[in-house]
């Protein structure tokens, strides 16, 4: 029998391939289109008069189509490995993403190229990379997701600031180049050096321990777990992709959008930096929450913070005079709140349903997150060009978070995998 890795020993293994993890999560189709579109929305409209509602459309058909695409991309990373289908969907990503720069003066075009986003772009989203860091990791699966998933925290900071720099200094199309950048030339080197996953040995005894005990058939890969069609005859299935619903629906709109929030406010120039400070409060979210989902049982960690952008959407809401250090405050509770949902799908995607079917499991959560985070710029720009102010969207969005934050709490414990293999 393989022997037990310890914590220590998971990351002295696992360590190459968390860093090109983290460096493909903050590069890639996730948190780029949403941490950049909010400041390319007034050079768009200046340029072609498009509404805030229209441009907002295009990321909103690149969430819809991505997660319509999440489930196939999950299965090809079962099924053929996870390091081709990351690498080669950041690489066509990033090419897409530069071809911004030449869009021409029509919406059909612009249309165009965000359904190619969506199409060969979501697998550089946390649905491959988490999947290599939960063969990688088991005692220590929470932090490492959480330092994996760093990367949307730390392109939070970064990106806002350079975007709006870029702009300023090289026009709207160049910067949409120099961007791409980043997965081209950053995340897919050391992807190409360091991703992969484990081999049967490297792996935590925790994953494939049973099959070694047991006469039963040997499930994929060795792998424990459910498999898609008895995973969605589980109510935790639903509850959990209801919550995803829910909380996403007010969360996507409300990141896309605060950069017109506080501009209205009259925080245009403070925009990027309180931005920033969002990015930082997913970063000690994700670390935080990391840490303690190894330790507590993970609703019982989640739901109070699940519950603090309620208090962002009520600060934001006009009839409050926004001060810039209430501001700060708003974006640093939504942040918190983004930091400790993606860890949560990732993790509880493991936890609940193993490892021998993540993929295609992951990939339909993660539907539900990206047609829900889809659609919510466009709700939130259209409530914005139909009543003049965002208030009516972040009263909806207050009650969202509350009952998407308390649906969690109903998952029931963890199936153990290994004693259930042992029984059948």
């Amino acid at each position: 029998m393989t022997k037990p890795i310890h914590t220590s020993s998971e990351f002295a293994r696992g360590w190459k391939v968390l860093l090109a993890s983290l460096l493909g999560t903050a590069c890639g189709a996730s948190p780029i289109p949403y941490n950049t579109i909010g400041f390319f929305i007034e050079p768009l409209q200046r340029e072609f008069g498009w509404s805030r509602a229209e441009i907002s459309v295009g990321i909103t058909i690149y969430g819809v189509l991505g997660a319509l695409l999440a489930p196939l991309f999950g299965w090809m990373a079962d099924r053929y490995g996870v390091r081709r289908v990351a690498l080669g969907s950041l690489a066509a990503f990033g090419l897409v993403f530069a071809s911004f720069a030449v869009v021409p003066g029509s919406l059909l075009g612009f249309y165009t190229l965000w359904i190619l986003v969506g199409l060969v772009g979501i697998g550089s989203t946390p649905i491959t990379w988490s999947r290599a860091i939960n063969l990688w990791f088991f005692k220590s699966r929470g932090l490492a997701l959480g330092l994996t998933l760093l990367g949307t925290s730390l392109t939070a900071m970064f990106l806002p600031k350079l975007t709006v720099f870029l702009i300023q200094n090289y026009g709207w199309r160049s910067t949409y180049g120099l961007i791409a950048l980043l997965p081209l030339g950053v995340a897919l080197p050391v992807g190409l050096l360091w991703f992969r996953e484990p081999r049967p040995e490297e792996r935590p005894a925790e994953l494939t321990a049973a099959v070694q005990d047991s006469s039963t058939s040997t499930p994929p890969g060795g792998l424990l777990g459910r498999s898609l069609a008895e995973a969605v005859r589980e109510p935790r299935f639903w509850l959990l992709w209801l919550s995803i619903v829910l909380i996403n629906i007010a969360y996507g709109g409300a990141l896309v959008h605060m950069p017109s929030m506080l501009g209205a406010q009259g925080f245009t120039k403070e925009a990027a930096t309180v931005m920033g400070a969002f990015g930082l409060s997913i970063f000690f979210g994700r670390i935080i929450t990391g840490f303690l989902l190894d330790r507590i049982w993970a609703p019982l960690v989640t739901f109070p913070i699940l519950c603090l952008p309620a208090i962002s959407c009520w600060i934001l809401t006009s009839e409050h005079v926004l001060s810039l250090q209430m501001a700060f405050i708003a974006a640093f509770l939504l942040g918190l709140a983004g930091g400790a949902e993606t860890d949560l799908i990732a993790y509880l995607s493991g936890r609940y349903f193993g490892m021998a079917h993540y993929g295609q499991i992951y990939g339909v959560l993660y539907m539900a997150f990206g047609i829900s985070t889809g659609i919510s710029p466009t709700l939130y720009g259209w409530v914005r060009d139909t009543t003049g102010s965002y208030d009516a969207m972040l009263q909806i969005a207050t009650v969202l978070f509350l009952i998407g934050a308390s649906l969690i709490l109903l998952l029931g414990p963890y199936p153990d995998f290994t004693k259930e293999r042992a029984t059948t």
